[in-house]
């Protein structure tokens, strides 16, 4: 079985992330660690402070990344095989875009739990998804690992 566990820095990637260990390990799937990042900033007019954005933009780019290792690293050590991929983009089309190339066969989410009105103006990338995916798709709730 092939796992695609999409993961962002929020309140419940611990979670998701033992969430993963635990569903990989019972059903001896190989998982993808998938983190969609931020595409990069626009920086058209903004001559002065290009080199700051820029260069807080790949701080930024650099940190998720060494954090998205570490939980590679950490289901790896358990017996997993596990690979850690992070790709800018638009999070629900570029996971979709990945579980496809991959042929996965299950997409893992968690939730945030956002509250409707939080959805109506930020959008739920769970959401889309969900209602896009011909695969299979598992949200993990925020308090799973209570």
């Amino acid at each position: 079985m092939k796992l695609l566990i999409a993961v962002d820095f929020s309140a419940t990637f611990d979670s998701v992330i033992a969430y993963a260990g635990k569903l990989g390990s019972l059903l001896n799937a190989k998982i993808w660690l998938l983190h969609v990042a931020e595409p990069n900033p626009e920086l058209v007019g903004h001559e002065v402070a290009s080199h700051e954005l820029r260069d807080l933009a790949a701080k930024k780019f650099h940190e998720e990344h060494h954090q998205l290792q570490q939980a590679g690293d950490e289901l790896r050590k358990a017996g997993l095989d596990c690979v850690a991929l992070l790709i800018q983009g638009d999070a629900a089309t570029t996971i979709m875009t990945e579980a496809e190339r991959l042929g996965i066969d299950m997409i893992v989410l968690s939730s945030q739990g956002k509250s409707t009105v939080k959805k109506l103006f930020l959008g739920s990338t769970c959401e889309d998804v969900i209602k896009t995916s011909t695969i299979p798709v598992l949200v993990v709730p925020p308090n799973a690992h209570e």
